[in-house]
């Protein structure tokens, strides 16, 4: 675990001053875009997180070279390579979006470039343990990776909205993966990938920890294109990695892993930006629209609406999040309907809180009281 948190402590150390000093230099020059209907924000903020991001993602990863524990993972650099090649093409992409506004066709491109350089180089989905062991065919394999990293990429940056939410949500969610990585990695079915989940996994904590100072209620500086698209990369990578390779025939009873475990926890840790995305294509096509075309619908705009302040809504999907990832997490340490009646009244109390506003927005000095329709359109 030691090996684990330096390289966490060194990219939380790297996002945090790097963000202090692009948020000073964003602000000194105006790095920034001009604020559209459909923002929450009132103050033009730089959006320049992504680079702090990726910043901590490369130092942090050459500090992992040199300790021994990661001889495994840097054995076969080319999936270390093309995940950092990965996050350079998003990031570059993110960064040119954030500053001057590219068009999402453009974007779309860039994503599948980066998830085919991912898929090209080893992490891709050969398998999907559910009911043994189920192998697809190289150019599916490829087709499925693809898909799914661009999927994730595009669901965070989604609910990239609200102040600290992608960064809360990505601690919460990627904190109990890691515990699950982890519990991989040195369990009895030790292997490279379980390694390489864990280490970037652990990374990517220690980056939103970092950042999440500079980012929280009322945000300095802003994830960006290039850092939400880099945070679901990321995640994607770390994901696949695991769920795509095990094997649950290698699985044994004393580790108390389901073989369910590998394909559900993935989903349920990203269960809030998936729902946001699929709730926005599926409104978008009803409409007419083109799925990347923004609009003001989303669930954290929803929450405004209510009648929730920006606090609120925010800790109400840290809340949703936390209830199906470390539910779906108990299965590994408790019975089974433990685990069950834990989730239950998680989102018992979820749905209590998050359909019971308290209806004062007017209180908060920091709120945005939500939009009528007439100011929307």
């Amino acid at each position: 675990m030691t090996q684990y948190a330096l390289v966490l402590i060194t990219a939380a150390i790297v996002s945090f001053v790097l963000s202090m000093v692009l948020w000073l230099v964003g602000k000194r020059f105006r790095v920034h875009r001009e604020i559209r209907d459909r923002d929450v924000h009132t103050l033009p903020t730089p959006r320049l997180g992504g680079v702090a991001i990726f910043a901590a993602l490369l130092i942090a990863t050459a500090v992992a070279t040199q300790i021994t524990w990661f001889d495994e993972v840097f054995a076969e650099p080319a999936t270390v390579w093309a995940l950092l090649g990965a996050a350079a093409i998003v990031v570059a992409i993110g960064f040119v979006d954030d500053v001057f506004e590219l068009d999402w066709v453009t974007k779309l491109a860039g994503q599948i470039l980066a998830a085919g350089l991912v898929a090209w180089q080893g992490v891709q989905i050969v398998s999907l343990p559910v009911a043994g062991l189920t192998l697809f065919s190289p150019t599916l394999s490829l087709a499925l990776t693809v898909l799914a990293i661009v999927l994730v990429m595009n669901a965070v940056n989604f609910i990239d909205g609200l102040d600290g939410l992608v960064a809360g949500v990505t601690l919460i969610a990627s904190g109990v993966f890691f515990i699950y990585a982890f519990l991989l990695a040195t369990g009895e079915v030790d292997a490279p990938y379980f390694n390489y989940a864990s280490l970037f996994t652990a990374i990517l904590l220690g980056a939103m920890l970092g950042f999440l100072p500079a980012n929280w209620h009322p945000a300095k500086l802003f994830l960006g294109d290039s850092g939400s698209m880099l945070v679901g990369l990321i995640m994607a990578t770390t994901a696949i990695s695991v769920t795509g390779q095990i094997d649950p025939a290698q699985v044994s009873p004393s580790q108390l892993l389901p073989a369910f475990i590998p394909v559900l926890l993935p989903l349920v840790v990203l269960v809030v930006p998936l729902l946001d995305f699929t709730l926005a294509v599926l409104r978008r096509l009803r409409r007419g629209m083109s799925p990347f075309e923004a609009d003001r619908k989303h669930l954290h705009h929803r929450l405004l609406d209510m009648g929730h302040t920006h606090m609120q809504a925010v800790l109400i999907l840290y809340a949703w999040t936390a209830v199906m990832a470390i539910g779906t997490l108990m299965f590994l340490f408790v019975q089974w309907y433990v685990a069950v009646a834990i989730i239950m009244l998680g989102l018992i109390g979820s749905t209590v809180v998050t359909l019971s506003p308290d209806n004062r927005v007017a209180d908060d000095p920091l709120a945005v009281p939500p939009k009528t329709p007439e100011e929307v359109s």
